[in-house]
């Protein structure tokens, strides 16, 4: 490992960014108003247990926002605060590839055309990939930097089934066989906490993930929202939240596991205070990437420390 990740324990995004720039480059939300076949009733109209019907978005689609006000929007705000040069559009809300070829073209095509815009990153889910898609993101990845990014959460069926995540880890496996090698990169996003899952079935995701080819990796904390299955079953008992120590400790298990060339693009969760249910400690994010930072520290660990 070089000295420069030694130092930061971990591969971060900035760094990746960073390397291949020569700048600071920011990702800009966009929410363009699109489904999930787990919603629209496709395969459920319920959702996955953790997820509102607001989904991840800023609620900048109900506002009328065009994908380009929204980026302009966006670099005005990371300007002022971080000084960035360049951004990537970040479609984050629901599954944005989940749309007649023609519209997200129209759509990715015009988060592209924003000045300094440098790449795409697309979050969805590992059944809403077809071919024609994949081909047309391969198209962009021949000059712009794309993502996409499969939101795979545990590689366990029965917790798949158990958050009513409506696939299973074949399907993710399947989708990341048919996006390698296109020049596409691949980011697998995994949650830690889920309801049922101890410490071993966590790290099991991590080494199994770890051998899959993937090129980046967000780790989220399961929080409970307003108007969600998980509020309910937290409310009555039969859910309890991991505490902030428990989760850092899992967290630096889980690097310790995954090769230390594959880009850590989260390392917890940023939920919405006003829809917040528990736990609280959550909306601490500085400090648990502190706490996260000194555990690794203290344990003389790293990255890829483990990693097979």
């Amino acid at each position: 490992m070089q000295m420069e990740r030694m130092i930061k324990r971990y591969y971060d995004f900035n760094t990746y960014l960073r390397d291949i720039f020569g700048c600071r480059v920011q990702k800009i939300a966009i929410d363009v108003g699109l489904s999930c076949p787990n919603r629209d009733g496709t395969l459920s109209t319920k959702g996955c247990i953790y997820c509102n019907s607001r989904g991840s978005g800023t609620g900048a689609y109900a506002k009328g926002l065009s994908v380009t006000k929204q980026v302009i929007g966006g670099k005005q705000v990371l300007v002022r605060r971080y000084g960035a040069k360049k951004f990537i559009a970040y479609f984050q809300s629901f599954s944005n590839t989940y749309a007649p070829l023609e519209k997200l073209q129209r759509l990715y095509d015009e988060a592209l055309s924003v000045e300094d815009v440098v790449g795409l990153s697309i979050g969805t889910r590992p059944d809403c990939v077809r071919e024609p898609i994949l081909k047309m993101l391969q198209q962009y990845a021949e000059n712009h930097l794309i993502w996409i990014e499969y939101g795979l959460q545990s590689c366990f069926d029965k917790t798949l089934a158990l958050i009513n995540r409506g696939h299973d880890f074949a399907c993710f496996k399947e989708a990341i066989k048919k996006t390698i090698n296109r020049g596409i990169k691949i980011c697998a996003h995994v949650i830690l906490g889920l309801p049922s899952e101890k410490r071993e079935q966590i790290l099991q995701t991590a080494k199994v993930i770890a051998r899959l080819g993937i090129d980046g990796i967000k780790l989220h904390l399961l929080y409970v929202v307003k108007g969600t299955v998980l509020e309910k079953l937290y409310q009555d008992g039969s859910y309890t939240c991991l505490e902030q120590h428990e989760y850092v400790d899992l967290v630096c298990d889980f690097l310790e596991l995954i090769p230390d060339d594959v880009v850590i693009q989260r390392l917890t969760s940023d939920p919405h205070l006003e829809g917040l249910v528990a736990p609280v400690w959550s909306l601490k994010k500085g400090e648990t990437l502190s706490m996260i930072n000194d555990f690794l520290e203290k344990r003389d660990s790293w990255q890829g420390k483990f990693a097979v």
